[in-house]
């Protein structure tokens, strides 16, 4: 092993098979399990497991992260998520939060965040997930940005169904993405829009219910009359 720091040894587990790139730092209540390689001047702070990983140079794993069967590339960032046969690309950060199931892949320089699932799936190099999102069975180009709430309906109750998104696509909060379904690169998925058709690339859809404005409606329920209808 390289010269590393291990701030708690009495409260950590280094199994012998795993090495340890010189500058790195282990954390209070940390376990890295056999074969693990924890790349030079990477930091796992408190109360991390990782097991038959890889966590690259310089990567953080901030509090509270399990980690196993998975690759962490240099500088990225793992905010109390779990990673299970999965991949972070360099630089991305991930969580808090998080779930990246097996088959994740996340790209170079993304974001992925709170409470946000991850399986089967690809994200390319700068493709933003910020919070309370499901992405399974979908390949996502580079430049993405997937809103709030967005659900990628994979199962049909019978089987799964894959969804392809091409670079610089914006889909909005709320929407479902109902497989299998192709968007074409930079199309815009405006908010609240349930699709099941593939889009061409550069194409703006928008499918909601008309919004409606009754002020009588309005009187009959602050009159207590039910709910207005």
């Amino acid at each position: 092993m390289e010269n590393y720091t291990l701030i708690s040894p009495e409260t950590s587990f280094i199994d012998p098979s795993a090495r340890i790139g010189a500058g790195a730092v282990i954390g209070p209540g940390c376990t890295v399990g056999e074969g693990c390689v924890i790349g030079e001047g990477a930091v796992l702070q408190a109360h991390n497991v990782v097991l038959r990983s890889r966590v690259g140079a310089g990567a953080v794993l901030y509090p509270g992260n399990f980690v196993q069967d998975s690759e962490i590339g240099a500088g990225a960032r793992l905010y109390s998520s779990v990673a299970e046969g999965a991949s972070v690309g360099e630089n991305a950060s991930v969580g808090p939060f998080a779930h990246l199931r097996a088959g994740s892949a996340v790209g170079r320089g993304c974001r992925v965040g709170n409470f946000v699932e991850l399986k089967n799936c690809t994200l390319g190099e700068g493709t933003k997930v910020a919070h309370l999102t499901y992405i399974g069975d979908a390949s996502l180009g580079k430049r993405c940005n997937v809103g709030c709430g967005v659900v990628f309906c994979n199962y049909d109750g019978r089987a799964k169904h894959r969804t392809e998104v091409g670079d610089g696509c914006f889909i909005g909060s709320n929407v479902n993405l109902v497989a299998p379904l192709a968007l074409g690169a930079g199309c815009f998925i405006a908010a609240g829009t349930t699709v099941t058709r593939s889009v061409p690339a550069g194409a703006f859809v928008i499918g909601r219910a008309r919004q409606q404005q009754s002020d009588a409606l309005a009187a009959r329920y602050l009159r207590g009359e039910g709910d207005g209808r």
